[in-house]
This record gives C-alpha cells, structure tokens and sequence, in this order.
C-alpha cells in the first residue's frame, strides 16, 4: 500500500544569493515516464553547492539544491517495470542523472550525458523540458540534480539505486555524489594500479573517500594534503598513510621525501581552486596522473608549468563523477560491506530549516568530511 503523498512539503529555496536559502512551503512534485519520487531522509551537503548559492555558477532562480540524496521511494512513475524499484524501498539517489538515450548515454558514458548538462546543469530542468518543482502558485522552480533539499524529490530512474535496509539512511545521503564521485575518480579517472604512490590534495567529504577507496584498490602509500590538522587525522584514521599541512610544511618538499625523492604517481585534486592545483602538479612525480576533481568558483584557470607537463610526460584527467548506471551499486555495495566509511565521513547533520547554518560553516571550511541534511 503507498504511503500517502501531502500536496505540499517544505523545501530550502534560493530566490537571491544574497537572501541565501529560505524554507518555503510549496508543491510535493510528482513523478513522471521513468522516474520515481521518494521521502527524502538525508541530503549531503557539497561545495558545489557552495557556488551556486554565491553566484559564482550561474543557476535559473527560484532553485533548489541538493544533488545527493537518499530515501524512502513513495510513487514509481510509467515506465520503470524494468527497474527493482518497489514502494517502501530505502534508496539513495546520484547526482549525475543520465537520460539514457543520448549519444553519450548509449555509448556507457553516463558522466558525458549532454541532456544532463544542457537541460539539468544549465536550466534546471529534467528531460521533458519541465521542473518538477513549483510553488503553491504555480511558480517554476528549478531543480540542481533532483533538488534534494525537500521532503520530496524526484528522481529519473536511471541514477536511483537500492540499498539495503540495515544501511544508516541519513548518512547514505553522501552516496550519490561524495562517494560517487570518489569511486569515479580513483576507478575511471586514474584507474589506479595495485602500489601505486597516491596523494589527495583536499580531505573533505570527495577526498576522504578517495582515501578509502586509493587503499582498498591496492595503494602503497595514500598522502594526505591539507590545510586543517583536524581533517587530515581523520584521514590518518580512514587510512591515509600519510599527512601533510601545506600551511606548515612546503608540500613538495614533505611528499618527495615521504616517496623517495619521485613525487606521486597519482595526484586527486578534489576541491577545485588554483592554489590546490598548484600544489597538485607541484608534488606529481614524472610520468604521473592528476585527476581533477573539485569544481571551480565559475569560470576559474589555473597555472600549468608547460615544459614540465611535456617534458615529464605527465598527464591531468579530468574526472567528473562516474558512470552512474554502472557504478553506483558498487559504491553502495563497498558501502554496506564496510570498505567505504560512510557513517564515519558524516560529521555533522543539520535540520532543513538550519541548512543555510550548515553551509555557511562549509564554507569556512568548518566541516570534516560531510556534512548531511537530516529531513
């Protein structure tokens, strides 16, 4: 039997970057041809978030945020007979939502889905051309992914994966894009070999998980770069072998060292500023691999020394989450198998009405790992 749906819900709403968000009351959306809606139970808290709520990623506005999420599935829209999908079943939601018909989807590469980008990323819109959101008074109200910060949201199938139910599913919120975009990373973007040297520059909620991940793939040694003592013993504790506070020590000097004098083979950037870059291609060894990952503020470059690039045939690989289709059962299962620390990652959990608290202290880099909205 399903659960009864309100015709309205509470959701954190961006009107103007400098109002910041406020809970409004609007309409519960619903779901249409091969999509599902769930009762949100946790929505991560990213810093891509972070740059939509300042300005510096341009976003159709009224928006709602909150591109990972897990739940509770209340309605299954036409079209998912295909889909393990039943009502009642807990679930976590991925941030990049593949169409699954485009060229790119067609081809496997769900991360390069060009509706996802052109209609999702760009006009807040799913794949009919409409928003599911609106307000009481039929106000369009766009979406960033699936909107998560509701009590509702809507999910194309196609980036909704079930979890267990002895899985926390508050804390596997940070599924769909934190350990997502992780498990992206480390397996698609560096496809990283057994020894490897690794180091992730930035241990937030991406890069914990990378640390996680760099270990149970076979990583020799995993270093750990950071700016806050704090974050980098919990990554001491989620087994990076080593740590280093660029503040306090010249981070080539320190990961030359700790390497033998080659620098790392494997180099995660995961926070998407300039002077993480720096400190990226500073530290990668001759012949390495650094995987970008964090999102810049808007329209961001980043210096890149030319002759070395050329010279020490280095290579950088952007990597943007993963293919989610494929790719987020797996993380849900290294989850629920204890290979991912999820729980662990979660270090603070706000209600919907403090979320604005919440990412005011992301963004003073006052947050271990993830952060998560508790509905």
């Amino acid at each position: 039997m399903s659960p009864a749906i309100p015709e309205t819900m509470k959701a954190a709403v961006l009107r103007d970057p400098k109002d910041g968000l406020h809970v409004e009351t609007i309409r519960t959306p619903r779901p249409r041809s091969r999509e599902v809606l769930i009762k949100v139970t946790g929505c991560g808290m990213c810093h891509s978030d972070l740059h939509v709520l300042g300005g510096a990623i341009a976003f159709p506005k009224p928006a709602v945020l909150g591109h990972e999420v897990a739940g509770q599935i209340v309605e299954i829209g036409p079209g998912c007979e295909n889909y393990p999908f039943e009502v009642g079943q807990k679930v976590a939601g991925g941030f990049l939502m593949p169409c699954g018909t485009c060229e790119a989807c067609n081809a496997g590469r769900d991360d390069l889905c060009a509706p996802f980008f052109d209609m999702n990323r760009l006009k807040g819109l799913l794949y009919d051309g409409e928003t599911r959101l609106a307000t009481t008074d039929g106000e369009p109200i766009a979406m960033y992914s699936m909107g998560g910060l509701a009590e509702y949201a809507v999910i194309p199938a196609t980036a909704v994966q079930p979890i267990p139910e002895d899985m926390d599913e508050v804390a596997a919120g940070i599924l769909g894009c934190a350990a997502l975009t992780a498990y992206g990373a480390v397996r698609r973007g560096a496809d990283l070999r057994h020894g490897e040297t690794v180091a992730v520059v930035a241990v937030g909620g991406v890069g914990s998980n990378i640390i996680q991940l760099c270990r149970a793939f076979g990583a020799r040694q995993v270093i750990a770069v950071d700016i806050a003592d704090e974050k980098l013993e919990a990554a001491r504790e989620l087994g990076a072998t080593h740590a280093v506070n660029s503040t306090t020590q010249d981070a080539r000097e320190a990961v030359f060292e700790m390497t033998g004098g080659k620098g790392a083979e494997v180099v995660f950037e995961a926070l998407g500023r300039p002077q993480s870059w720096e400190t990226s291609l500073n530290i990668l060894a001759d012949g390495g691999r650094m995987v970008p990952i964090g999102l810049g503020a808007g329209v961001q470059t980043a210096p890149v020394e030319i002759n070395r690039l050329v010279r020490r045939s280095q290579r950088i690989i952007g990597s943007y989450g993963a293919l989610t289709r494929q790719d987020l059962k797996e993380v849900v299962r290294l989850a629920h198998t204890g290979v991912l620390s999820y729980k662990e990652i979660v270090s603070r959990r706000f209600s919907l009405d403090d979320a604005s608290k919440g990412y005011e202290l992301l963004k003073k880099d006052g947050i271990r790992g993830r952060a998560v909205v508790q509905m």
